[in-house]
């Protein structure tokens, strides 16, 4: 396989990931909003600070509020990781690659570029959240058929590291949206309004029902284990860097370069790393701190991606 398809093919599974997770993102700020007291602080520039695209938001608006911070993150076509700009590239990446998607994949992706593209045209959003949620729905629609009308070659691995690579690092920031917003008082820890953050942060990735079958109640340090720690939840931590492991394993499976690749020991060293730390752990060094540790080590496996895979030819 020429390094230039399985780059496209990463990078579009990537980006329909990204554009999903930006809506997980945008719609658990506006439910908690509707959920928490008037003192609580404003949401939104926390928002862009877990994302990390501070410089490019303060460039283009004065104020973090609902509708810039929704403009911004969901419909700038100007903002390379917005939803509508991360959508087109995936199309464009997809046309690259049409030979190695199904007729229902590709159309998957026109359908939902044109979906974005065409929210984006109206004045304002009628219901945000409906519109968040749609998105939802159609990245996991484009899941499914992905998934059941591609074969496991390299081509289906590589979307996969790709997929999994961006859904690690957006859990770890959408658990990391509880850092940055802060109780109105310190008495407000383990409340109702505290868990009503929780909740919400579980609603974001879909988790909800899935943590509530192994605990009844909301505690700090589950819902962190449920993000981090668990094997068997599709978008914990854990769970997609086992999931990156065993494609990464396929893709050298498939390929006989001699060539060392530090793709694999980089995500199986975190992996391991992962299942031999425990939330107390995490709790005392400090979520956040550990958080931003975390995103620097999946930095370093995207890295070592493009070092390893898209300067050559991969082997078919």
């Amino acid at each position: 396989m020429l390094s230039r398809v399985a780059e496209s093919i990463y990078w579009m599974s990537r980006q329909i990931e990204r554009a999903e997770n930006l809506a997980r993102f945008l719609e658990v700020t506006h439910n908690l909003i509707l959920d928490q007291p008037e003192n609580l602080l404003n949401p939104w520039k926390p928002l862009v600070q877990v994302t990390a695209d501070n410089e490019a938001f303060d460039e283009r608006f004065k104020e973090a509020n609902a509708d810039t911070v929704t403009q911004f993150l969901a419909f700038d076509d100007t903002y390379v990781n917005s939803m509508l700009s991360s959508l087109r590239q995936a199309r464009e990446n997809a046309r690259g690659v049409r030979e190695s998607l199904s007729s229902e994949a590709f159309e998957q992706i026109n359908d939902f570029y044109r979906f974005v593209r065409d929210a984006s045209n109206q004045a304002s959003l009628e219901s945000p959240n409906d519109f968040f949620d749609a998105v939802r729905r159609i990245a996991i629609q484009w899941t499914g058929v992905l998934d059941s009308t591609m074969p496991r070659d390299m081509g289906w691995h590589f979307a996969n590291v790709g997929r999994l690579l961006e859904r690690a690092d957006k859990t770890s920031r959408i658990l990391d949206v509880k850092y940055f917003n802060i109780l109105p008082q310190v008495d407000d820890v383990g409340t109702a309004i505290d868990d009503l953050q929780w909740s919400a942060l579980l609603s974001a990735i879909s988790g909800v029902e899935a943590y509530r079958r192994q605990h009844h109640l909301i505690s700090i340090e589950h819902v962190v284990e449920f993000f981090l720690f668990n094997h068997r939840f599709p978008r914990s931590i854990t769970f997609c860097l086992f999931g990156m492991c065993e494609s990464l394993a396929e893709i050298q499976g498939f390929s006989n370069s001699d060539s060392e690749h530090t793709t694999l020991p980089l995500a199986k060293a975190l992996h391991d790393r992962l299942v031999s730390t425990d939330v107390q752990q995490v709790l005392s060094t400090g979520m956040h701190q550990f958080i931003d540790s975390l995103q620097t080590e999946l930095n370093q496996i995207g890295a070592a991606m493009n070092h390893d895979y898209f300067h050559s030819a991969v082997p078919s």
